[in-house]
């Protein structure tokens, strides 16, 4: 096991006066753990109740005894040499604030000085002091051991919540939220109200670091979210409250180019949100820098998700206007006309002012259009064809 606490070898070793001191307080460890547990109590209030009274004896008793042993220059055994980096990972899995762990660490300076200063003669006060860094730099070499491993254990649980987290939405995404025990158990895992509302909203790979920090900051804010991968897009779900709003959500969604789907109530219903996200997603714009909403993108959601079927159906509406005798400047004048009237209000008269035309001018394109491919762009259900035929386009 590897030993993290080691004097520096670029200093003089302590002197045999020190060295015979520091190897006579092993035989009275016990002594030393009574100091150290009235000086420590005070800290350990706060995590009395996560660590056993006998582990909590234990580790002490091998911390002193690598104390002692790194300063008398003794061996130090296996079991012994690996003590702080195992309280490091204990403690970091028993949920102990690490600066209170380090507070009680610290401490053992105190306790070792206190036992050699008993046992120092008046004669041997003067190497005493000048040691002090030896002792001092032994419990320094501890404390580290302690805190490197209490460290890496933070983060490797955290990849493993994180991955739990991840696990558990895969899982509820391919339930498509109909199995309530999987719908029950990733509330549980992401830390979701089986019963709440929420928002999700999704991007481009591409857009990904946007949608991350606009996830750290709404889990900074408290509300409860879940952020990943999902195949080749970036998913944010996001539980609301009174606290956190769809209009706090879309605040901090400001500058991020994404989709947003309409917010549902009920874990069950997160799954197919999800996929109305990221399908929005799919259409934005090239220049797109906000967050889209579904309700403002359903005709391109639609032609996007109609695929080859899309395709024919504007073959099929807009093909007159390819027939022998219709020039491409008629044609996309025609298509111009019909794309602005459909994304204006319908007023032949807003439509001729948005062209700089006559009122009878857009009548004549409208009949002509209606003569080459048979709809009416004035007609309901021509409209609606030809508003999805004209974005598959």
């Amino acid at each position: 096991m590897h030993n993290s606490v080691q004097l520096d070898p670029g200093l003089p070793p302590p002197p045999a006066r020190i060295v015979q001191l520091a190897g006579q307080c092993l035989d009275n460890i016990d002594g030393l753990i009574g100091d150290w547990l009235e000086m420590v109590r005070p800290v350990r209030t706060s995590y009395a109740d996560r660590v056993p009274d006998t582990q909590f004896r234990d580790s002490a008793w091998q911390a002193f005894e690598l104390l002692l042993r790194t300063v008398a220059q003794l061996p130090v055994p296996p079991h012994i040499a690996g003590v702080s980096e195992r309280v490091g990972e204990e403690r970091a899995r028993q949920g102990v604030p690490l600066d209170s762990l380090l507070a009680a660490a610290h401490l053992d300076f105190r306790v070792v000085w206190q036992a050699l200063v008993r046992r120092a003669a008046p004669q041997d006060m003067a190497e005493l002091v000048g040691s002090a860094y030896h002792v001092w730099e032994a419990v320094e070499g501890h404390v580290t051991g302690i805190m490197t491993a209490y460290q890496r254990t933070v983060l490797e649980m955290g990849r493993l919540e994180e991955d739990e987290r991840r696990m558990w939405f895969a899982r509820l995404l391919e339930s498509e939220g109909r199995n309530p025990t999987v719908v029950r158990d990733a509330g549980l895992a992401l830390g979701f109200s089986g019963d709440g509302q929420f928002l999700s909203a999704a991007s481009s790979a591409a857009a990904g670091p946007e949608l991350r920090g606009a996830a750290m900051a709404l889990r900074a804010a408290g509300a409860p979210v879940q952020q990943q991968m999902v195949g080749g897009d970036a998913v944010l779900v996001v539980q609301l409250s009174d606290r956190t709003t769809r209009d706090d959500v879309l605040g901090h969604l400001d500058g991020s180019p994404c989709g947003v789907a309409p917010s549902v109530t009920g874990l069950a219903a997160v799954p197919r949100a999800t996929v109305l996200a990221v399908s929005t997603a799919q259409v934005l714009p090239p220049d797109a820098r906000s967050p889209h909403l579904l309700e403002d993108s359903w005709l391109d959601v639609l032609a996007h998700r109609a695929g080859s079927f899309g395709r024919e159906l504007a073959a099929d509406v807009l093909g007159g206007l390819k027939v022998p005798g219709v020039t491409r400047n008629e044609a996309e004048r025609l298509l111009e006309t019909v794309r602005t009237h459909l994304c204006g209000s319908g007023s032949i008269a807003e439509t001729a002012d948005a062209l700089y035309c006559h009122r009878n001018t857009i009548q004549h394109r409208f009949a002509r259009f209606h003569e080459l491919t048979g709809r009416d762009v004035r007609r309901p259900d021509d409209a609606a064809l030809l508003a999805v035929a004209l974005r598959m386009r």
